[in-house]
């Protein structure tokens, strides 16, 4: 960006915004996002408040909390917020006053799961409009909710909303989509009733009408929708557009939009090959309709995408979950023209979030440890370290290092930096990738880091350069392809997935043996650019060891493609020049599959310089980290290893006898 370009994204996303009776201080908006932060029983942690205070201290103007759960029966997640009951006033109460001291408002989404609930976590059996189960959460067949129940759920958002202005809540959102309760009674594919509630927006006016019943004079009311539904038998965007002519939003103070529901869940939390701002035009329409601030969610994670949201006049303001969850600075930091640390929607937090754990994130070790976070680090003696290799962890060691006042060096033997993450970057799933590796090259400029590439590391080099602490963080490679002991594989050109990633060679048949994460990656792209694809591999699905909605665009796409054939619990026991025989749960059989063989089996980390240290071992030790220390062969475990490898080097410094500042 140029200085004017820079000027203009601050002047649009930093001026103030009229919302009912609150003024925003900037247009960037913390979008509502479950995070696994609470306890079992939904009460706020000492976790969520560092997080969310974060976020209000990184310059967010309104910071949401996540949908919380206005009855006991809508519970969705095993540790989600609670609303439902008078005893978690205190809770929400410190949020408040974390957000408020940090110059934000604080917002909370009011929501019930509907048919999307499971019994095993909430207690109850789902109810929903109709007993329609919802297969992506368990299958469960929800209760049908009769007329009385329905009014009286509708009081629920309303009592919700009463302990959110008692305990301070600034605005309430009330959560109209992504397949939840009241979107389950807007929309045809789970309102199939005969009686009034066949109406399918008068359950969301009763809402309307109980939360503003509720909502003090200085509380802002806003409404969350999901534009389309996202599959065929849901709703299109003109008819769910339709619908909202019918609600009284002038009563209202904001909308929100999104998009998608649970059985387009792509939509709600949308893949790192779509591009930024994906739902601008749709929040468009709403924004000339209806008169009322418009914010916008999907995936806007650069403040030029954000500029032109607001620029064109498709939103006033932006909804951001991710992008503030892997920085929670980005405001301030755009607002600053600063560097920030990207989002890459690899979406490990929303797969962590379906797994029931605390979501973290790839990018920023972090995210939800707030809570954690040591007093500034004190400076013990200034090391020199070495640092051996160039990929993720091997650069966030070295800026970890930097930041804490060490001497740091980088050396990599390839030509350029990125290691195994630099390959991966290059395929048609991870276009932004390679926003990491440029935020990390650019920190480490910042620092005053040396980075030396094309310098391959040996006993030489390491003795040359007379480091106090050398971190290993070489990575990792494939297997040993002479020990794959496949009969017939001299017949064929064969190469590790990882050699492959390096050369980009095209072809126009292939076979990949191994369908775990990079086998399906490299399957997945190599039949985008046409080459017919045989992947067989030992797995019983797909990926195994990828989760749902990061692959919820991959696997379908292979699956669907009449060029890819997909041979799974199978593995080739023998290889001809254009056949294999491969072994499956049916017997042997030969097939027809020709061109390379690409092997994805695996990692075994690369650890060859520890002998020569051990040779010569450096005052302070020898420090693994990444690949190289068993615990980083993907993004999501190299941060943490970066992290623990930094604070063993600078607890280790305390050693050093040379004041700071020395040589």
């Amino acid at each position: 960006m140029t200085s004017a370009q820079a000027t203009d994204v601050q002047t649009l996303l930093g001026a103030p915004l009229q919302i009912g009776p609150l003024q925003l201080r900037n247009r960037f908006v913390a979008a509502p996002m479950e995070r696994n932060y609470c306890t079992e029983d939904g009460s706020v942690t000492d976790q969520y408040v560092a997080y969310l205070a974060a976020r209000a201290a990184g310059g967010a103007a309104l910071v949401h909390t996540e949908a919380g759960y206005v009855r006991a029966d809508g519970k969705g997640r095993p540790r989600q917020l609670a609303l439902d009951d008078d005893r978690y006033l205190p809770g929400l109460r410190a949020l408040a006053h974390a957000v408020h001291d940090r110059g934000a408002y604080l917002g909370m989404e009011l929501n019930h799961g509907g048919r999307t609930t499971q019994q095993a976590v909430s207690g109850h059996r789902p109810v929903a409009p109709s007993p329609i189960p919802c297969a992506v959460t368990g299958g469960g067949i929800p209760s049908e909710l009769d007329a009385p129940g329905v009014r009286a759920l509708a009081r629920a958002y309303g009592d919700a909303a009463r302990r959110c202005r008692e305990a301070g809540v600034d605005v309430l959102t009330i959560h109209a989509g992504h397949g939840y309760l009241i979107h389950q009674f807007l929309s045809k594919a789970t309102n199939h009733r005969t009686d009034e509630f066949a109406d399918p927006t008068l359950f969301l006016r009763l809402v309307i009408d109980a939360v503003m019943h509720e909502a003090g004079p200085d509380q802002a009311v806003g409404l969350r929708i999901s534009a389309h539904e996202g599959h065929d038998a849901g709703l299109s965007a003109d008819e769910t557009f339709d619908l909202m002519k019918s609600v009284p939003l002038g009563r209202l103070h904001f909308l929100d939009i999104s998009a998608g529901s649970y059985e387009a869940g792509e939509w709600i939390v949308q893949p790192g090959e779509w591009k930024p701002g994906i739902l601008a035009p749709y929040a468009e329409r709403y924004r000339a309709a209806f008169g009322l601030p418009v914010g916008v969610a999907g995936r806007i994670n650069t403040p030029e995408a954000a500029a032109q949201i607001l620029s064109s006049g498709q939103a006033d303001f932006v909804s951001l979950a991710r992008t503030l969850h892997a920085d929670p600075a980005f405001p301030h930091r755009v607002l600053s023209a600063a560097p920030y640390r990207p989002c890459i929607a690899c979406n490990l937090c929303i797969d962590e979030l379906h797994q029931g754990r605390p979501i973290g994130c790839s990018v920023n070790a972090d995210a939800g440890r707030e809570h954690l976070r040591r007093a500034s680090q004190r400076r013990r003696g200034k090391a020199r370290v070495l640092v051996v290799g160039a990929g993720p962890a091997g650069l966030e060691t070295a800026r970890l290092l930097a930041e804490r006042g060490h001497d740091v060096e980088v050396v990599e033997s390839a030509d350029r930096v990125g290691g195994a993450f630099r390959l991966a970057a290059g395929l048609r799933q991870h276009p932004d990738y390679g926003r990491l590796l440029d935020w990390l090259e650019g920190e480490l400029v910042r620092l005053g880091v040396r980075v030396s590439t094309r310098t391959p590391a040996d006993a030489g080099l390491l003795a040359e350069r007379d480091a106090d602490a050398i971190v290993l963080a070489t990575g990792v490679r494939g297997p040993d392809l002479a020990d794959l002991r496949l009969p017939g594989a001299e017949r064929r050109r064969v190469m590790d997935v990882h050699d492959w990633l390096e050369r980009g060679a095209e072809t126009d048949q292939c076979v990949v043996w191994g369908a775990d994460r990079e086998g399906v990656a490299a399957a997945d792209h190599m039949a985008a650019a046409g080459t017919k694809v045989v992947l067989i591999g030992s797995q019983a699905s797909l990926a195994p060891d990828v989760g749902r909605r990061a692959k919820i665009l991959t696997v379908p796409r292979l699956q669907e493609n009449p060029d890819v054939r997909i041979l799974l619990d199978a593995g080739p026991i023998v290889v001809d020049e254009h056949r294999m025989k491969v072994r499956t749960t049916a017997g042997e059989r030969w097939i027809d599959a020709p061109g390379p063989l690409i092997v994805s089996r695996g990692v075994v980390p690369v650890t060859e310089l520890l002998d020569a240290c051990r040779q010569h071992p450096p005052y302070l030790g020898v420090f693994l980290t990444g690949g190289a220390d068993g615990h980083g062969d993907s993004l999501r475990q190299c941060l943490p290893s970066a992290e623990r490898a930094a604070q063993a080097v600078h607890s280790a410094a305390r050693r050093l006898r040379r004041p700071e500042g020395s040589t």
